[in-house]
């Protein structure tokens, strides 16, 4: 794979995964949207059939990484680290270019949603966007951006991401290279997709579940930059969690797989 075909193929995969996950997230709690309501459950599906998605789309093009974590497993895995820094640059643009079609596909639904009286009335921590004294007023719909904690406890919540990704990478690691080596096949990208939604049914309820840098940065990124009316900060001070945290889950999935299984 050369480095263009990598960054193309991180920037369109990464585009569709955020996309059609954070739209799920929009549809279920946006106002005057026909999925309003429809429950975690769905956001779990949809990020599931988000990653199956935009693994067959890209994964003949760039391996479909999609995910600095999966990145940095492979490259501890296969001590090589040559084009780490084209995947993250793909990843990074690919989210936010995926955060912002979900603005755009979203555009009256954002407004009704932050205009109404009622959910401007409506304490942040109600919309489950618990905040400390000490971190900015999260807006109603941080939540269809990045991610955010139900309890924030710095430790937890960084251990519920390491653990999360650990379970993702290693997955991908012990089932998903296709014989060519280029990335998940045909049948991984499906398990990979219903390994995603286990994770979010089991291990998301205490952070939304990142278990992705590029998934939560990028997005947080474009929520900072759009003209949202009313939109609240982007609660900085909790954004390095869902970054580090997959990135060192990533790291230990490695080691896992290059001590029991290689």
């Amino acid at each position: 794979m050369s480095s263009s075909d990598i960054f193309i193929g991180e920037i369109i995969g990464t585009a569709v995964l955020i996309l059609l996950g954070g739209g799920v997230v929009a549809a279920v709690v946006l106002k005057r949207s026909k999925a309003q309501n429809a429950g975690w459950l769905a956001i779990t599906f949809g990020w599931g059939f988000a990653v199956m998605t935009a693994v067959y789309m890209t994964g003949t093009l760039s391996g479909a990484h999609l995910n600095p974590a999966v990145t940095v497993g492979i490259a501890i895995k296969d001590g090589d680290w040559s084009n780490t820094p084209v995947y993250f640059a793909g990843q990074l643009l690919g989210a936010m270019l995926g955060a912002f079609l979900v603005w755009i596909a979203y555009y009256g639904q954002f407004r009704a949603h932050l205009t109404d009286p009622e959910i401007l009335a409506t304490p942040p921590h109600e919309e489950g966007l618990v905040t400390e004294d000490a971190a900015p007023k999260a807006g109603p719909v941080l939540g269809v951006f990045s991610t955010g904690p139900e309890i924030r406890n710095i430790w937890q919540n960084l251990a519920t991401e390491i653990i999360g990704t650990v379970v993702l990478v290693l997955a991908v690691l012990t089932q998903g290279l296709n014989d060519s080596g280029k990335g998940l096949g045909v049948i991984g990208a499906l398990i990979t997709a219903f390994v995603v939604v286990s994770i979010g049914l089991s291990l998301g309820g205490p952070t939304g579940y990142a278990i992705n840098p590029a998934r939560d940065l990028g997005p947080r990124i474009v929520h900072a930059l759009l003209p949202l009316p009313n939109k609240g900060g982007s609660d900085w001070s909790y954004a390095w969690i869902p970054v580090a945290g997959p990135l060192i889950g990533g790291a230990i999935a490695a080691g896992i797989y290059n001590i029991a299984f290689a």
